[in-house]
C-alpha cells in the first residue's frame, strides 16, 4: 500500500459510507500528481467521476472530497471550513497528510476529516532507497467496519498478557472481501 493506493481505498470507502447519490469525488488540485493518477485509474472502471479542482467544486454535489495537508506545493492550509462544506453536502472528507508533520500542525481529525491517509515513508525506508513506500489509512470508530483489509485489535489472553486478535468476526470479513474492489 502506497499513498496513492491509500487515497483510492479512501475514495471507495467514502463511496460505501456516503448517503449521497452523487458519483462525484472532488480532489483539490494541489494534491500530488501521482496520487491523482492512481485515483483516476481506480475511479474510471467503477463509475466514479473524479473532479480535480478547487474547494468550490464540492458545491456541485459529491460523495467525498480529498484535501492534502501539506499540499503538493508545500502550503499548510486550514481545511476546517472546506471540510465543513463537504459535510454540509452529506459527503465525507479525506485528508492526505504527513504523519510527522501532524506533530507540529493541526491534525486531519481536529479539522473534522472522516478519513486520513498518507505515506509512512518518513518512519522507515529512505527516499533514495526505492519504493513504493508504506502508507496508512485511518478513520474514526464509526467508519472502522468500512476500512479495507483486516482490523487487528489488542485484547488480553487468559494469563492477562496483551494479545492481538482480529477485531471483526470471520464471517463479516469474508462478506466484506466479496464486496471489495481491491483484494
Amino acid at each position: 500500500l502506497d499513498e496513492g493506493t491509500a487515497a483510492a481505498e479512501a475514495m471507495t470507502m467514502a463511496r460505501r459510507l456516503s448517503k449521497q447519490a452523487s458519483d462525484r469525488f472532488v480532489v483539490h488540485h494541489d494534491t500530488h500528481p501521482q496520487t491523482i493518477a492512481v485515483l483516476a485509474t481506480r475511479a474510471e472502471p467503477i463509475g466514479i467521476e473524479l473532479v480535480v479542482g478547487d474547494v468550490d467544486e464540492v458545491d456541485g454535489g459529491c460523495f467525498g472530497a480529498l484535501f492534502s495537508l501539506p499540499t503538493s506545493s508545500g502550503s499548510v492550509p486550514d481545511w476546517t471550513d472546506a471540510i465543513a462544506r463537504v459535510h454540509g453536502q452529506g459527503a465525507l472528507a479525506v485528508v492526505a497528510t504527513d504523519l510527522l508533520a501532524c506533530v507540529l500542525m493541526a491534525t486531519p481529525a481536529s479539522m473534522g476529516a472522516d478519513i486520513a491517509i498518507g505515506s509512512a515513508q518518513r518512519f522507515g525506508v529512505p527516499m533514495g532507497f526505492g519504493g513504493p513506500h508504506a502508507a496508512f489509512i485511518a478513520a474514526g470508530d464509526a467508519a472502522a467496519r468500512a476500512l479495507p483489509g483486516r482490523i487487528v485489535g489488542v485484547s488480553t489472553d487468559t494469563a492477562g498478557r496483551p494479545a492481538l486478535r482480529l477485531a471483526l468476526q470471520t464471517r463479516e470479513q469474508h462478506i466484506r472481501r466479496e464486496k471489495a474492489t481491491s483484494n
